[in-house]
């Protein structure tokens, strides 16, 4: 993240606090492409060097807004469907494959595709328009919606608290541990195909 960056939204969080963090990560969940993992680890990170904010309303804010967003992206994706997620795609330039692996966790997964996206760099922003305009049931999106905030939320704001002197090194690891989860999921989906398609052979 490059020092310009950085500063702006340093600014950001001290003027305006934590309003800063809920309208990031409430943008986010409702499909922008913005830097929420940023906004959460260096309002964390505040909160350990600066006492300018305190951890665990900066996790409240974080849970409350990116759960209110991944609830409004899935709304926009029920209501406008498979064309809202066609503008989407090529107002944000978001490849065509970026779809394509979306709908294939959802078809594979269901609901917990929801939960397991927080932790994916780029499929954070499409799942609720995904599961919204395959018409997931309400219930089941709200549930796991709510329970990958909580976890994603808490998970990053520990880790900025815990490694506040560290902002750039851990800043690093994270995207590094995003491209480990994602390829983890990948194994797993080729496992489960493999395996299926084994079980196939032998029927």
């Amino acid at each position: 993240m490059s020092h310009h960056i950085f500063e702006m939204l340093r600014g950001m969080l001290v003027h305006y606090g934590y309003w800063a963090v809920a309208a990031m990560l409430l943008l986010e969940g409702a499909g922008l492409p913005l830097p929420g993992e940023t906004i959460l680890l260096l309002a964390s990170f505040l909160a350990y060097s600066q006492d300018e904010l305190r951890l665990p309303w900066v996790i409240v804010v974080g849970i409350v807004a990116a759960t209110a967003g991944g609830e409004l992206g899935f709304a926009l994706g029920r209501h406008g469907g498979r064309p809202l997620i066609e503008r989407y795609r090529h107002t944000f330039s978001v490849g065509a494959e970026t779809m394509a692996q979306g709908d294939r966790l959802f078809e594979r997964y269901g609901a917990a595709t929801v939960f397991l996206a927080r932790f994916i760099f780029g499929m954070r922003v499409l799942a609720s328009l995904l599961a919204g305009a395959l018409h997931m049931p309400w219930r089941k999106f709200t549930l796991f919606n709510f329970l990958g905030a909580a976890v994603w939320v808490s998970a990053i704001c520990g880790a900025g608290y815990l490694f506040g002197g560290h902002w750039g090194r851990l800043a690093h690891d994270l995207k590094r541990l995003d491209l480990l989860v994602a390829i983890a999921i990948a194994i797993a989906v080729l496992f489960l195909w493999w395996r299926r398609r084994k079980e196939r052979d032998r029927t």
